[in-house]
C-alpha cells in the first residue's frame, strides 16, 4: 500500500510494456503464502524493521541473490531502499559489472522520531547514511526537486535526474461501481473532504482536524473520510473525540488498492497538511480523478499547482480553513486543458519512458566509464 510499493509496480508495468524484462528483488511477506507463485518475484528471509513493523529488511540472501541475477543474465539493477535489499543490489550489479541506479524514495529526516523518540539519530546521520549508499552510483532518481536539493546539499556525487513517479491515469478517470457515499451515509448534497493516507504523525492529519471546526461555521453539513491506517489512528480518534466531530468525521480503517479511485471521485476535495512528501502520489491520484487538492505548500507542490484550477496550496493553518472552504463551495476543476496538460507530465506513460532513458544513459556512461578505466590500465 506504501508509495514506494505503488512506484515499483508502476514502474515494472510500463517498462514490460515497452518489452523489457523486469525482476523484482524483495523481502518476505507474512501476508503472501509461501507457496503462491509470483511472477518474476524472488523473496529473501527478512524481518520487521526496527519501529516501522509493516516495513521488513532482509537479513540473509547476497549470494543467493547474486546467483539469481547471474543466472537471468541482467543489464541493469535499479535498487528502490538503502537498506538490506539496497545493499544486496549494489552487490550484485558490481559483482556482474552492470550499471546500478537508485530511486531515492524517502526524506528520512522527516522520520527520525520514530527510531528512540528522536534522540538517537540526527540529521547529520543520514546525511552520512545518504552519501554511504549513493557511493559508486551510475544515477539516482529523484522523484521531486525537493529530493534532488536535499542530495546536492548532502553532496552526491552520481548523476542524479528527476522523475517524478507516475500515475496509471487511465486507473482513475473512471467511476467506480462502488458507492462510497452510500457505503459511510455520507448524502450526496454534503461537501466531502477526502483524507488518503498512511496515518502517520509525520502525515500532519491532526491539523487537518484541527481546521473541521472553522470549516463547519462556514459550512455546517461538511463531512471529512480519512482513509487508511496507521500508529497515529488512536490519537486521531481521541482529537476528534475531543473536538466533538464524531458525526463529521468518519475512519475507514485500511482499504482495498483497486477501490481507491472510488473515494476519490466521491469526494469533493482532498486535502494534506503533509510536509514530509518526496513527491506525493495521492495528490495526482486526486487530480486524475478529477478532485481538486488543497495541499501543503512546498517545492514539488508549488511546481504541481501552477494555477488555482487545480486546487490549493497553504502554508499557514488560517490559509488551510480559507482554501478548503474555498474549494469545496466551487468543487468543479474549470480548466480541463491545465489538467490534461498536468496529468500528462505525471502520467506512467512519461515515466516509464524517462526511466528507460536514464537505463540507456546510464548504460552508456557505464561502458565508457570501463573502457576509459582499461585504457589506462594499460
Amino acid at each position: 500500500m506504501s508509495g514506494v510499493a505503488t512506484s515499483i509496480k508502476t514502474l515494472r508495468n510500463e517498462l514490460e510494456q515497452h518489452g523489457h524484462q523486469v525482476y523484482i528483488f524483495t523481502t518476505t511477506d507474512p501476508h503472501v503464502e509461501k507457496d503462491v507463485y509470483e511472477r518474476n518475484i524472488f523473496r529473501f528471509p527478512s524481518v520487521p524493521f526496527v519501529s516501522f513493523t509493516d516495513r521488513r529488511v532482509a537479513f540473509r540472501g547476497l549470494f543467493h541473490a547474486y546467483q539469481i541475477a547471474k543466472e537471468l543474465n541482467l543489464d541493469v539493477v535499479h535498487t528502490q531502499t538503502e537498506f538490506s535489499m539496497g545493499v544486496i543490489g549494489k552487490f550484485v550489479a558490481r559483482s556482474l559489472k552492470i550499471p546500478c541506479l537508485h530511486t531515492y524514495h524517502t526524506m528520512y529526516e522527516d522520520y527520525l522520531h520514530y527510531v528512540a523518540n528522536g534522540k538517537l539519530l540526527r540529521p547529520v546521520h543520514v546525511k552520512q547514511m545518504t552519501l554511504a549508499f549513493c557511493a559508486h552510483l551510475d544515477g539516482v532518481v529523484a522523484p521531486s526537486q525537493r529530493v534532488l536539493d536535499t542530495l546536492t546539499g548532502y553532496g552526491v556525487k552520481a548523476p542524479i535526474r528527476i522523475i517524478p513517479t507516475g500515475v496509471n491515469l487511465t486507473k482513475f478517470d473512471q467511476k467506480s461501481d462502488i458507492d462510497v457515499r452510500q457505503k459511510y451515509g455520507i448524502d450526496d448534497d454534503q461537501p466531502l473532504i477526502l483524507s488518503l493516507s498512511r496515518l502517520a504523525y509525520e502525515k500532519n492529519i491532526a491539523e487537518v482536524l484541527d481546521g473541521m471546526p472553522k470549516v463547519l461555521a462556514a459550512l455546517p453539513n461538511a463531512q471529512l473520510l480519512i482513509v487508511g491506517d496507521g500508529p497515529a489512528r488512536e490519537d486521531l480518534e481521541a482529537q476528534v473525540a475531543q473536538l466533538a466531530l464524531g458525526e463529521h468525521v468518519t475512519f475507514t480503517g485500511e482499504i482495498n488498492n483497486d477501490d481507491v479511485s472510488a473515494f476519490y471521485h466521491a469526494a469533493d476535495l482532498f486535502l494534506s497538511a503533509s510536509d514530509s512528501e518526496s513527491q506525493g502520489l495521492t495528490y495526482i491520484e486526486a487530480l486524475a480523478s478529477g478532485t481538486k487538492i488543497v495541499v501543503k505548500a512546498g517545492p514539488y507542490t508549488k511546481q504541481l499547482l501552477q494555477t488555482d484550477a487545480l486546487g490549493a496550496i497553504f502554508t499557514t493553518y488560517d490559509e488551510m480553513v480559507d482554501k478548503v472552504i474555498e474549494c469545496l463551495k466551487s468543487p468543479e476543476i474549470s480548466d480541463q486543458a491545465q489538467l490534461a496538460e498536468t496529468l500528462h507530465e505525471v502520467s506512467s506513460e512519461a515515466f516509464g519512458e524517462r526511466v528507460i532513458d536514464f537505463y540507456q544513459d546510464a548504460e552508456l556512461n557505464y561502458e565508457e566509464t570501463r573502457e576509459d578505466s582499461a585504457d589506462v590500465g594499460n
